[in-house]
């Protein structure tokens, strides 16, 4: 363990043997940090926030704030789980979630930079990406393998489909589709995120696939209904497809168009 002499530490946070704390920050109570966490200086990690083995917390982010949200209660007991692995740059800021037990939860394996921002009861997967001011409202989801540009802010309760991308300085106030390249004011779907479907080593039948169900659902002049049941008579019910499918047919706050 190596804790500079300058961090205060609560009596109550519990803090694995080999964790790094840097010079002024400060662990609140209720606070547990899980092996191999790295907190540089002039962190604050407060409230009922737990903290997976080998993530990086860089200098003056603060994790485990109150929720920014006029209903909070300070007696309620609210929660922020971090996974394992996530680098969590300057200024980042994330809150826990609002209501008795809500929580707000983040996979492994995600890059958060500078002054990106997690709001309460947000729900973000693994191997995810929001580059520097990407701001999360609250009640948002992110699938596993989002990535979201610089300066781009997510409307309340909206849903990121996993291996979407969605450019810089969007504004996104409707649910991003999986597999999706998506960037404007407001966002819309451009097509398919091939860049990151390669990379991913997606087989060009499954991007075949997806490109058709793509070209029906949202560049033909047919409702999401009726496009859903086009897509399953033309095209084999992959697991992409079928996930791409599910996606449509339990939005809320509908699609980008």
């Amino acid at each position: 363990m190596s804790i500079h002499k300058t961090a205060i530490i609560h009596s109550s946070a519990k803090i694995a043997k080999d964790v790094t704390i840097g010079p002024y920050s400060v662990i609140g109570k209720g606070v547990t940090l899980s092996k191999g966490v790295k907190v540089a200086s002039h962190c604050v990690v407060d409230g009922r926030t737990s903290i997976g083995s080998n993530t990086e917390i860089f200098s003056g982010a603060v994790v485990g704030s109150i929720p920014q949200d006029r209903k909070f209660k300070k007696e309620e007991k609210t929660y922020l789980e971090i996974g394992e692995n996530n680098i969590i740059r300057e200024f980042v800021t994330m809150n826990p979630g609002t209501g008795e037990g809500g929580k707000t939860k983040i996979g492994d394996d995600n890059l958060f930079m500078a002054y990106s921002h997690v709001a309460h009861d947000c729900l973000i997967g693994s191997h995810c990406t929001l580059a520097n001011v990407g701001t999360l409202a609250g009640h948002v989801t992110l699938e596993d393998h989002v990535v979201i540009g610089g300066l781009t802010a997510i409307h309340q309760f909206v849903r990121l489909g996993k291996h979407s991308i969605v450019g810089g300085c969007s504004k996104v106030v409707q649910d991003i589709p999986p597999f999706s390249t998506c960037d404007g004011h407001p966002a819309r779907v451009y097509g398919l995120n091939l860049v990151g479907l390669r990379r991913a080593s997606f087989s060009s039948q499954t991007l075949r696939e997806l490109k058709k169900a793509f070209k029906i659902l949202f560049f033909s002049e047919l409702t999401k209904p009726t496009a859903v049941e086009e897509i399953k008579k033309q095209i084999t019910l992959s697991p992409e497809i079928e996930h791409l499918l599910h996606f449509v047919q339990t939005s809320q706050r509908g699609l980008c168009s």
